[in-house]
């Protein structure tokens, strides 16, 4: 495991600006969107689900005038010679207006610096067209997709009882239709384990020792691992793939693929995450800590007081989310890599103080997210390893689908 910690601010913008100096139409898009997203205060789910739209109508847009890859089958008809830019700025501010409408002015003052940039003439004026018609055809295909589906969540109480009134997160997502599984629970795991088992104990102690807010074990390094995996939106992962989308040798039309192939991965894993999760409705540890004399296995001592070091999000354990992610993105990086040689991935964390971490090795990024979880409290060692490989099986989906030899 290798990364910088606790960089300063002026390491993070000379970092960026790095690689906006490389950035192609695609990757500098996807660092806006993730800023547009994370300025309108989207979820999560909701902000993963806003990225895989507006990345799979640049995908479609772009592939519609380069023709590098075989057609979809959406009617996208593009003039010879359509600006791929303009149709990537199209396409992008198309989406993003209808999906983030509160964010309108700040999408429309990028849209207008980016058309700026580009000569006027028939070429920018057929990519728009282009991109507008992408947009527009698929968001038309995900309009019935459940995600704006009312939630109905039934909280679990006697009458006359006083709950906690706060309605867990996007419980309508295992409702959802999936970009590329055939279901929401495809890839359902089997249960989590009995409590009066073994691995629970482990599980149990583990979290209790490394998770809890005033943890003396834990270490400064685990801290900041911590620290760093309390950001759960797109920004950290997306991080991660422009370092493999900068790479020397790429075009715009091979990073709209990679893009598209990873947001609709990670999308899925939501979905896939909430079926599991709001099946099995598994405690979390501040519940079980709480309540560790209940759980019928004598290797659990019970914490009256015990609190994780950050706070738990609202739903259920199991699996967990952050690693669901992090194997489906891991999986189709590798994959596109091949047998070619992986770049050092990196990223930053808003929640980190704008701190920087890098892996020489996809496995090595998906390690530290399961661990972070850990040291965060939130989570249990078996719930990270099934939701690793439930993104893995997720990662493989978009790998077959989409990636493909350069051609």
């Amino acid at each position: 495991m290798h990364y910088s910690s606790k960089l300063s601010l002026i390491v993070l913008l000379i970092l960026t600006a790095s690689i906006t100096a490389t950035a192609d139409a695609v990757t500098d898009w996807n660092t806006k969107a993730c800023e547009i997203v994370s300025d309108a205060g989207l979820a999560t789910p909701p902000a993963n689900r806003v990225m895989a739209i507006m990345h799979t109508a640049m995908y479609e847009a772009a592939n519609a005038i380069t023709k590098r890859y075989p057609t979809s089958g959406l009617k996208i008809d593009a003039a010879s010679g359509a600006s791929i830019d303009a149709a990537i700025a199209a396409a992008s501010r198309t989406t993003l207006l209808k999906l983030v409408p509160s964010q309108q002015a700040k999408i429309e003052s990028i849209y207008q610096a980016v058309l700026a940039k580009i000569g006027d003439g028939q070429p920018k004026t057929d990519g728009l067209v282009v991109g507008v018609k992408a947009a527009e055809i698929v968001m038309s295909m995900r309009s019935a997709d459940g995600a704006m589906v009312g939630e109905t969540y039934r909280p679990y109480t006697i009458a006359g009882v006083y709950v906690p009134t706060i309605i867990p997160a996007v419980p309508q997502w295992p409702q959802r239709k999936p970009w590329l599984m055939t279901s929401a629970s495809q890839f359902r795991p089997g249960p989590p384990p009995k409590l009066t088992s073994e691995l629970w104990a482990r599980d149990y102690n583990e979290v209790k020792t490394f998770g809890g807010k005033d943890s003396l074990r834990r270490s400064n390094e685990q801290t900041e691992i911590a620290r760093f995996w309390e950001a759960t939106g797109p920004a950290i992962y997306h991080g991660i793939v422009r370092s493999v989308a900068d790479m020397p040798g790429r075009d715009v039309t091979n990073n709209a693929r990679l893009f598209m192939a990873v947001t609709q991965a990670t999308d899925d894993a939501m979905v896939a995450v909430f079926d599991a999760k709001y099946h099995y409705n598994f405690w979390r540890p501040i519940t079980a800590i709480r309540n560790g004399d209940i759980d019928g296995n004598d290797a659990t001592e019970r914490e009256a007081a015990w609190r994780p070091f950050i706070e738990t999000p609202m739903h259920p354990e199991y699996p967990c989310a952050h690693c669901i992610v992090s194997g489906a993105v891991g999986t189709v990086l590798q994959a596109e890599i091949g047998n070619g040689t992986m770049p050092t991935l990196k990223t930053s964390s808003p929640t980190a103080n704008g701190a920087i971490h890098s892996w020489p090795k996809v496995e090595d990024f998906m390690q530290e997210v399961a661990n972070g979880r850990i040291y965060d409290g939130v989570h249990y060692r078996n719930s990270t390893e099934v939701g690793t490989a439930m993104g893995r099986q997720i990662g493989e989906l978009a790998a077959a689908k989409y990636v493909k030899p350069i051609r």
